[in-house]
């Protein structure tokens, strides 16, 4: 390969029409590929090995990867840094950003940051309060919230200047996320709430969990009629439960979680409740997938991300496609290397 037909660090492939980011997951979500992403539980360590090796477990079964920012308002290692080091190996990492515990001044910083080490994908939250972590005593911030610090990494991108009107020399290319919860109430507006998100710049959209399905299929319908189908990607929130004792657990004390009774004795029921759990999340994500405006799932598997892999083989949602991993090419890597 000649040096001038190397590509600008941190952008590995051209941005093609009508994208806004020049990475592998907006590519496969215009292609109209089934995506799948899934969340990396950031390490409480600074070793680089602690990232990658939660990241392996997922090889060749996602498109994108998110790395959370605090979640829970729990410490962690931070989401720019686990991006960083996903994006060394060329994963397709999401970096999320929580208004939580950083103003405008640092969040713009840290979308261009990203953008810089070669991150094509921020999710945008307003972040749980300190009281529900480990540092309650910790001051949040909140200098903006999901709706304006979408609308600030729009500015940043389309109009290349910061909120302060001052211009950027280059602008971020990024694609926009946020997400959204169909599940909790006032239900009645979850489907319009999810229209101002894409009106302050939202591009796809990762959902809560979802063990509901005619719940989710009303607010799809909703989403329909609101004309949204065509102008974000939406994928829904999906995950294994070990035991009904530990759903019991999740829906009376993780806040916006729903699920139904029949959920629970079917998990109650089962011989072997993990596996069941497991068989429950594959059976949801097939059904999912039939569900019109539906263009993925996203694979929450909290302290079981070994079972990702299983889950979505077994799922048969990838259709025979193998999604990008550190490897997966070794006769394309070889050539470059030779290059």
């Amino acid at each position: 390969m000649k040096f001038e037909d190397e590509p600008v660090p941190g952008y590995p492939l051209p941005i093609l029409p009508g994208h806004t980011s020049p990475g592998r997951f907006e590519r496969v979500l215009r292609a109209g590929q089934f995506a799948v992403t899934t969340e990396l539980d950031p390490p409480d360590s600074a070793d680089p090995e602690d990232v990658y090796r939660r990241a392996r477990v997922f090889d060749g079964f996602v498109d994108a990867i998110n790395a959370t920012d605090g979640s829970g308002a729990n410490c962690h290692m931070s989401s720019m840094a686990v991006c960083a080091l996903l994006t060394r190996l060329g994963y397709a990492p999401v970096m999320q950003i929580s208004c939580r515990d950083k103003n405008r001044i640092a969040i713009q910083g840290d979308i261009l940051g990203g953008a810089a080490m070669g991150v094509c994908n921020v999710l945008c939250l307003t972040g749980d309060g300190v009281q529900a972590g480990d540092h309650p005593q910790a001051l949040p911030v909140f200098d903006l919230d999901c709706m304006t610090l979408l609308e600030t990494a729009r500015t940043l991108r389309d109009e290349h200047r910061f909120l302060s009107g001052r211009k950027i020399t280059c602008a971020p290319r990024v694609l926009l996320g946020a997400a959204e919860n169909p599940f909790t109430q006032p239900i009645a507006w979850r489907a319009q709430r999810l229209a101002k998100k894409v009106a302050a710049g939202a591009q796809f959209i990762q959902t809560q969990w979802c063990y509901d399905v005619p719940m989710l299929r009303t607010f799809m319908q909703e989403v329909e009629q609101l004309g949204l189908l065509d102008k974000v990607f939406i994928l829904v929130g999906v995950g294994p439960l070990r035991s009904a004792k530990s759903a019991e657990w999740i829906r009376t004390h993780v806040p916006g979680v729903h699920i139904p009774d029949a959920v629970i004795a079917r998990l109650a029921g089962a011989t072997d409740p993990a596996a069941e759990g497991r068989r429950l999340c594959i059976d949801l994500i097939q059904e999912i997938r039939t569900i019109k405006g539906v263009q993925g799932v996203h694979v929450m598997a909290f302290r079981q991300e070994h079972t990702v892999a299983e889950i979505i083989d077994r799922s048969g949602v990838l259709d025979g496609r193998v999604p990008w991993y550190p490897g997966r090419d070794p006769q394309t890597n070889s050539s470059r290397m030779a290059s």
